[in-house]
């Protein structure tokens, strides 16, 4: 079918509804071809999209880490020209070696940085834990159990009467 005969506003890949059901082709919806209903063929999907599991990283430590990264790349090159230029026997391998580590101490405190930088962050602005441990949940009834330990004596009538005598 040609782009003049489907009519306005209909995309390229796009097969009208009464030629799909002329020539019995499967009924497909939406831009990439995922069915409507997977239950009639019992075909499933390749993939399942699952929410993030992990949150993003705060912004300062974002760019922590992006500078690191930047840093180590360029000290993987420096030295890559250093280790070509020494077995070329280059002049310019005694200056690439030595740039290669400064390089790497200047990378070095990059990836510390990134480190620090979260550690500082988290320490700043804390981190929303959720009770979903069994251990934090143990330790709740220990609390508990002590409380009700606490509580109890004052109702014994045995100290009571240590107290009036």
């Amino acid at each position: 079918m040609r782009d003049d005969e489907r009519g306005p506003g209909a995309a390229p890949g796009h097969v009208p509804v009464e030629t799909r059901a002329a020539t019995k082709e499967p009924d497909t919806a939406g831009e990439c071809g995922e069915r409507d209903t997977f239950m009639d063929t019992g075909r499933h999907p390749l993939w399942q999209e699952e929410p993030a599991t992990r949150r993003r990283m705060a912004e300062p430590v974002r760019t922590a880490a992006v500078r690191a990264v930047i840093i180590v790349a360029i000290t993987l090159i420096q030295a890559m020209v250093a280790f070509l230029s020494t077995l070329a026997g280059s002049w310019l391998a005694f200056p690439a070696v030595l740039s290669t580590v400064a390089s790497t101490v200047v990378a070095t405190w990059a990836v510390l940085d990134v480190w620090v930088t979260r550690q500082v962050w988290v320490q700043r602005h804390g981190v929303q834990s959720q009770p979903s441990s069994t251990a934090r949940e143990l330790r709740r009834e220990r609390r508990r159990a002590r409380r009700a330990a606490t509580r109890s004596p004052q109702d014994d009538p045995s100290r009571a009467d240590r107290a009036a005598a």
